[in-house]
């Protein structure tokens, strides 16, 4: 009977992990721990960590409660303070068979096992045979970050950019292919910075093209968030001469002002965000656009926030991940006096919602009526290429792309 729970806050590449980390606790024999892989993206991520936390304790009394990720990393000692935590393990440690095979011997040596992040330079590629669904597979690529924006606090938790080589790539997607899986999404930290610490200093692009081109049989890639201002030229052919790469791009825009995206250190301006989105669309017609956006950044005024409501129609983006502004201790950002009032972000964040929920309704409304390719991610439920949900009333081969006309839209889905 496997008595190891795992629960997962944040971002995808931790969901990744944590599916790597299953396999190395098997591994090495642990045996009746909880592990708890927290976030440290906002206040607010941390807070539900530490309330995660207690909840698990309750419910696993007699367990040993491991705790690590972005939040564990860069507060080990208060985690290692809480009465729940037995052990607390840095995102580093996190990924090494030593580590786990000493949690699994003798327990109590080392109660905190956090290194000092900056320090590593590379990224082993975690070869898992893919989690989520059967049909789709994440293969991280690229960790950490060499960018310093004020509000971000996630490079202390996950050091610099470094990327997995080319080769260790391409190997495990072509064994994720002979395991059946019909698309793989590549996913990092920063992911358009691959390449930067690799000998002769390959972009995204290069590693797509090269994806595309010695794994044949693939039929479907998918980039997750980018960067726009970092997307080379081959990326950009790419989007513009492969089919199977899926026209859908995950962008981190931040803001949609000027003068809020130089106070945030981002390293573009609002009409760059708004030439890539034209110039992608103009090379890929069906291609469509989510974005992160930041709400109640301190010193937005209506106006600046009003710049961010237009960059939805501007850029024409789909899906929107809204992040209320929320302070973080450790961040320039959390140091500037002017912060925005509580209400008025919340007030916001609705808004930019609402936006996100209008250009929803909108997509959703002209795709019916055309036929799209689906990927199946259950009986009656799947994917078309941008991403788009599509849910069938007659069961479909699971894992398998199947041609699908669009008859109607409900709750945010297509209907088949």
């Amino acid at each position: 009977m496997n008595t190891l729970k795992f629960t997962t806050l944040g971002c995808r590449l931790n969901a990744y992990e944590t599916e790597a980390m299953k396999e190395l606790s098997s591994q090495a024999g642990l045996d009746n721990a909880v592990i708890v892989n927290t976030c440290a993206v906002t206040a607010e991520a941390v807070r539900k960590g530490r309330q995660e936390i207690r909840k698990l304790r309750r419910e696993n009394p007699d367990a040993r409660l491991i705790v690590t990720g972005c939040a564990a990393q860069v507060d080990p000692e208060s985690f290692a303070e809480m009465a729940e935590v037995d052990a607390v393990i840095g995102n580093t440690e996190k990924m090494q068979a030593g580590t786990w095979a000493g949690l699994a011997g003798d327990f109590g040596t080392e109660p905190v096992q956090v290194d000092d992040i900056m320090s590593v330079t590379e990224t082993a590629g975690h070869l898992i045979d893919g989690f989520g669904t059967r049909s789709r597979a994440y293969v991280q690529v690229q960790n950490g970050c060499d960018h310093r924006c004020t509000f971000c606090i996630i490079p202390y938790g996950r050091g610099n950019s470094r990327s997995v080589p080319a080769g260790v790539v391409v190997d495990q997607i072509k064994r994720l292919v002979d395991r059946g899986y019909n698309e793989v999404v590549l996913t990092g930290v920063d992911l358009t910075s691959w390449g930067a610490d690799l000998p002769s200093e390959p972009r995204l692009g290069d590693l797509v093209m090269r994806i595309l081109k010695l794994v044949p049989d693939l039929p479907r890639l998918r980039i997750s968030s980018i960067d726009s201002i970092e997307v080379d030229e081959n990326l950009m052919s790419a989007i513009a001469t492969e089919p199977r790469l899926m026209p859908h791009l995950h962008l981190s825009l931040q803001h949609g002002d000027d003068l809020i995206l130089k106070r945030m250190k981002r390293r573009h301006l609002r009409d760059d965000a708004i030439r890539f989105a034209q110039e992608a669309r103009a090379l890929r017609p069906d291609m469509t656009f989510g974005a992160d956006i930041i709400a109640g950044f301190p010193t937005e005024t209506e106006a600046h926030f009003e710049n961010s409501l237009k960059l939805v129609q501007e850029c024409d983006l789909t899906w929107l991940h809204v992040f209320p502004y929320s302070k973080r201790e450790g961040t320039p950002a959390a140091r500037i006096p002017t912060q925005v009032n509580g209400n008025i972000i919340k007030n916001r964040a609705a808004r930019l919602r609402a936006e996100g929920e209008r250009q929803v309704k909108h997509h959703l409304a002209v795709q019916i009526g055309r036929s799209h390719k689906v990927l199946m991610e259950n009986a009656h439920m799947g994917r078309t290429e941008q991403f788009t949900e599509v849910r069938f009333a007659a069961p479909q081969p699971e894992g398998q792309i199947v041609q699908a006309t669009i008859t109607g839209s409900d709750n945010g889905q297509l209907l088949a």
